[in-house]
């Protein structure tokens, strides 16, 4: 095997392991803040697309309290979350062409499809309710140094726990179906043929996101590096198939702790680069510790786990071809809209009032890096001990009456 063909095999056919994506994903996205001045973030820009559409209908959104907030003007072109989007989508796309693992693919039931909507809406309206998503009010959130993603993350995990027993109620359990015809599978030649082809996509649109990174390198340094850290962001997931969905569904399922570890060990990563951007002048992003954060991190934990897929679950998964994350998607626009609808009822009750508190002006620098890391920690220990719930061995007595149970 040549040297070229050894590399692909090992680093674009195979997964990577998420633990140290997650580590180097922390790295970067403290990057992507000290270069543009802005968290990795994807769902308020998402709500500005529904607000966009909104606009299409004659309304005025732009007027309203909400997208005064994170604002609306311009498009997705010209706004730094925006192009870094296209540009995480774009990243994707490439490297599951290069790994041939693109194909249009169905869920093996409708009702799938009606429920990715529902949990789509649900997790959209409850991240922008607390103003954040599995990244801003929690990946890059809590580097941020914000107590608000604290709750938020707490709170997601807890949703996650409804989320887990809502999924097993009868009327959402998909039934197996026995007996049905298997698909003919591709031959050899077909698959290598198949192979070619996506490579030769993956590099043609890798060609389209060149330029689409020049063309806003024309415009300004920050929109251009928004592009490429875009790639890089839609690359990493992708051939990790980092979903933050896994990661809080397991602490209730499986008790497997990688990826919940991964999280945390990258956004302690995250927090020493944040924390010299901001000791370097950069104004750190902070939202109200009120119970919108709450409120908003139960919904969030609920609905990804309907759907099956967080923000950046469903963005890998729809461009490998999965039907099922493109509705998930239009659920997380439509949900993120609605908070802008309702923002002056919701807002004005569950959010403006509450102060908007900074760990680092809270208790010094030092102390809130400190406090942090410790926070971190725990929350490393909590999950092993979690996960030992699943790994016990059971006593002696329990195998005893299992086992006359069983001849029972």
């Amino acid at each position: 095997m040549s040297a070229l063909s050894s590399f692909r095999e090992r680093y674009l056919l195979r997964f990577w392991s998420p633990l140290p994506t997650l580590v180097a994903l922390g790295v970067i996205s403290a990057y992507y803040f000290a270069m543009t001045g802005t968290f990795w973030a994807v769902t308020g820009e998402f709500t500005r697309w529904g607000g966009h559409v909104l606009s299409w209908f004659g309304l005025q959104p732009q007027e309203w309290s909400y997208f005064k907030i994170i604002g609306l003007q311009g498009t997705p072109f010209d706004r730094i979350d925006g192009v870094m989007i296209i540009g995480m989508f774009l990243g994707a796309l490439v490297c599951a062409l290069w790994a041939g693992n693109v194909s249009l693919r169905w869920p093996t039931s409708k009702r799938r499809l009606l429920q990715g909507l529902i949990g789509g809406v649900i997790a959209g309206f409850g991240a922008r309710l607390a103003m954040g998503c599995n990244l801003a009010a929690f990946f890059t959130g809590i580097p941020m140094f914000s107590v608000h993603a604290w709750a938020f993350m707490f709170s997601t995990v807890i949703g996650a726990w409804f989320g887990v027993k809502i999924s097993l109620l009868p009327f959402l359990r998909i039934p197996l179906k026995v007996g049905g015809k298997a698909a003919a599978l591709p031959t050899a030649e077909a698959l290598a043929r198949r192979a070619k082809l996506q490579w030769r996509l993956g590099m043609g649109v890798l060609a389209i996101a060149a330029l689409f990174a020049a063309w806003r390198f024309e415009v300004s340094l920050v929109l251009g590096m928004a592009c490429l850290f875009g790639l890089l962001f839609g690359g990493l997931i992708e051939r990790a198939q980092i979903c933050f969905t896994s990661a809080a569904r397991d602490l209730w399922t499986t008790g497997r702790t990688q990826a919940a570890l991964g999280i945390l060990l990258g956004m302690a990563a995250a927090c020493v680069g944040t924390f010299a951007a901001i000791h370097n002048g950069l104004p750190p992003k902070i939202f109200w510790m009120g119970p919108n954060a709450v409120i908003g991190g139960v919904l969030f934990g609920i609905g990804i786990v309907l759907a099956g897929g967080c923000e950046t679950g469903w963005m890998y998964r729809s461009m490998e071809g999965q039907v099922h994350f493109w509705v998930v998607g239009v659920g997380n626009v439509i949900g993120g809209t609605l908070v802008a609808v309702y923002w002056d009822q919701l807002g004005t009750s569950l959010a403006l009032p509450y102060p908007k508190l900074n760990l680092l002006q809270e208790f010094g620098p030092g102390g809130g890096l400190l406090i942090t890391f410790a926070g971190l920690a725990l929350c490393m220990l909590l999950v092993q001990l979690n996960a030992q719930r699943f790994t016990r061995k059971r006593k002696p007595s329990d195998a005893r009456h299992q086992d006359a149970d069983a001849v029972a």
